[in-house]
């Protein structure tokens, strides 16, 4: 069974979190929602989530992906914790799917994987890394990196994801169940 790690710091968006888990778990992958801090966390529309588990209890277990919220001041908490940016640069070398949406580029971008990339992001998250070839598509794929532009994107992102960790013929067939 494939697996995603979808993080979840205070202040992030729920709306994001959320639609990704629920649409990786329609389709039958094994998602872990890891929270920054011990407990339910309050993410950017004071909506308060309980976490799977700790991101220190999952960091040193194996994951097909990874997935960044977005979300003020989330992504902020998620680009200055170490343990966040140590993750996503070892699943990057270990060519695992890295994924984010919103501010949440701006985190992998802050890690040092958007140098030379093509990614998306909300409108000026990524105004201060030069390096990154900013694309405004709804979903920027560049290799196993895969970004997104924000809340109105996150279904589409999601179903994307679900298509890489499961193929295309599950990913329609929780889209046609979603009755879009």
């Amino acid at each position: 069974m494939k697996t995603a790690l979808v993080l979840f710091a205070e202040g992030s968006e729920e709306l994001e979190a959320v639609t990704i888990v629920n649409i990786l778990r329609r389709a039958g992958v094994n998602v872990t929602l890891a929270g920054t801090a011990d407990g339910a966390l309050r993410g950017s529309r004071n909506i308060t989530l309980q976490p799977d588990k700790t991101l220190e209890a999952v960091l040193h277990e194996d994951f097909d992906m990874i997935v960044l919220p977005g979300g003020q001041p989330g992504t902020d908490h998620l680009a200055t914790d170490a343990r966040v940016l140590q993750l996503v640069q070892r699943m990057n070398r270990e060519e695992k799917y890295v994924a984010a949406i919103c501010a949440a580029p701006s985190v992998l971008a802050a890690a040092g994987l958007l140098d030379g990339k093509r990614a998306t992001c909300y409108p000026s998250c990524l105004d201060d890394y030069p390096k990154v070839h900013l694309q405004t598509a709804a979903i920027v794929e560049d290799g196993r990196l895969i970004t997104s532009r924000g809340p109105g994107t996150a279904m589409d992102f999601a179903l994307l994801l679900a298509e890489h960790l499961v193929g295309a013929a599950k990913r329609q067939a929780v889209e046609a169940g979603l009755v879009r």
